[in-house]
């Protein structure tokens, strides 16, 4: 099935897509309601101010459908044996996912109408509340109809290490955590891909960089073939990416090349939901449909200690700090401008061996996080976890959960241009401003933190509530009934 020069498959997956009947694609309709989904969840008033009753507002979804003229292939799990009942079923079991979605979307759409700051849900675990949400109530009564509903179905095939696992240390932690979590099970999957919503892509960028990768080459091909590979395999197995072409289904990456390798099949790049941590809109993501993901550096792998209390706002004597290599255009001006040149605005490409990296995080009020040579850095994630402001310096770059999270409440953002006044915007910013800012960076931890099980609120369940909104952004309809 696949080229000898990039060995992604074993002999038996060979053998499969010989062996299976090509099937024709099927003519898909859609209209894309919306270029950017901050129409579905648009930003929130000042702090001062209720929430908005558009704060988390619901789009006129899209319905495309398929005309499903192709000789479905009955050899996939929980089968039905018979050609008409597999399409009735399989139609059945669609309209019964479409009704589920309609009613949650009209139950957050009356949710987002509440204009209390506070949630009015009843929640025994933690009720969201306060500014760093776009809109409370509609983020908490999105959360539980996923909670109640959402069913995720990862394919089976492919071997590991590069399919169904992941590394869960260094730069691409959050990546393996998620891919690992779902292979365990414990939450929204299931083993019968009817009663899914969506359809993960198990496969890992970072593995198939670890195994295929030439060095020196910087030649992404072999990792592009043996995506395409894999999802020739599972529509000609399953009917379910050329039922939906591929909008129902997600992958996940946090690797600088996971946007690229999606590129070798047209559909999983322009219409699937895809998970970045490289989530840069000059590079094809796209807010309506994909999910910009927080990126994590766990050099030891293990999940505890990972928050530790910082100082308190009257010891953080450094305005703010940054340590990092020279690593794309935005550091190169953030280190030309600010190293050893400012004892408030602390910029290093190295720190000193007598300095530690985590003291000066809890010692400082702000924490910059330019980009490096990609948009994503783990300096967003390593400041909420000290409880230091983030000030976020990028071009072209959708922060993690911002379709529920107000950014603006918690952090600063600013532009390349403006590198030169860092130290002039900072202290611009007043006390009690701050100190709001930092209190609201606390209450946010909760949601960037990974844990041994998953907690509700936590990296992994807004991970999935990201995904989980995107595909409430969508309508499927099959019209060959």
């Amino acid at each position: 099935m696949k080229p000898s020069s990039h060995k992604c498959f074993s002999s038996q997956f060979l053998s499969l897509f010989f062996t299976l009947a090509l099937a024709t694609l099927v003519l898909v309709s859609y209209w894309t309601h919306s270029p950017h989904f901050s129409s579905f969840l648009l930003p929130t008033h000042e702090d001062e101010e209720a929430p908005s009753a558009t704060a988390f507002p619901l789009q006129t979804f899209a319905s495309y459908g398929s005309y499903d003229d192709e000789k479905l292939d009955t050899n996939f799990k929980h089968k039905v044996t018979n050609k008409e009942n597999l399409r009735d079923h399989k139609h059945s079991n669609l309209e019964r996912i479409e009704s589920k979605l309609a009613k949650a979307r009209y139950s957050i759409k009356e949710a987002s109408k509440v204009r209390n700051s506070t949630s009015t849900h009843q929640d025994q675990e933690y009720v969201p509340h306060g500014p760093i949400y776009r809109n409370a109530n509609a983020f908490h009564r999105s959360y539980l109809e996923m909670e109640k509903v959402f069913k995720i179905f990862v394919y089976e095939e492919g071997e590991p290490p590069m399919f169904h696992h992941g590394l869960s240390k260094d730069i691409y932690s959050s990546e393996g955590m998620f891919i690992n979590e779902m292979e365990k099970g414990r939450y929204y999957r299931t083993y019968d891909p009817n009663e899914a919503f969506v359809y993960f892509l198990p496969f890992s960028v970072v593995m198939m960089i670890e195994y295929l990768y030439v060095r020196g080459t910087y030649d992404r091909t072999p990792f592009g073939l043996c995506v395409k590979d894999y999802i020739q395999i599972i529509s000609h197995k399953y009917p379910f990416w050329n039922q939906s072409q591929g909008h129902d289904h997600f992958m996940l990456s946090c690797h600088d090349w996971g946007p690229s390798v999606s590129a070798y099949v047209d559909n999983l790049f322009n219409k699937s939901i895809r998970v970045l941590c490289n989530a840069n809109t000059s590079e094809g993501f796209k807010p309506e449909k994909d999910v910009p993901f927080p990126e994590m550096n766990l050099r030891t792998g293990h999940l505890t200690n990972l928050v530790v209390q910082g100082y308190p706002p009257s010891h953080r004597t450094i305005l703010a700090f940054f340590a990092g290599h020279w690593h794309g255009n935005i550091r190169y001006l953030l280190l030309n401008a600010w190293k050893n040149k400012d004892k408030d605005v602390q910029v290093f490409d190295e720190l000193p061996d007598e300095e530690s990296y985590q003291t000066k995080l809890r010692s400082s009020k702000f924490c910059l996080c330019p980009s490096g040579y990609e948009v994503a850095s783990p300096r967003i994630v390593e400041a909420i976890f000290a409880e230091c402001v983030p000030v976020l310096i990028s071009n072209s770059y959708v922060p993690p959960f911002s379709d529920v999270l107000n950014w603006k409440s918690f952090s600063v953002q600013i532009d390349v241009k403006e590198i030169p006044n860092i130290k002039k915007i900072l202290m611009g910013i007043s006390q009690r401003r701050y100190l709001m800012m930092q209190r609201r960076v606390k209450q946010v931890q909760r949601h960037f933190v990974p844990n041994e099980p998953p907690k509700r609120f936590d990296i992994f369940h807004m991970t999935i509530h990201s995904i989980w909104l995107r595909r409430l952004n969508i309508r499927i309809h099959d019209y060959d009934k």
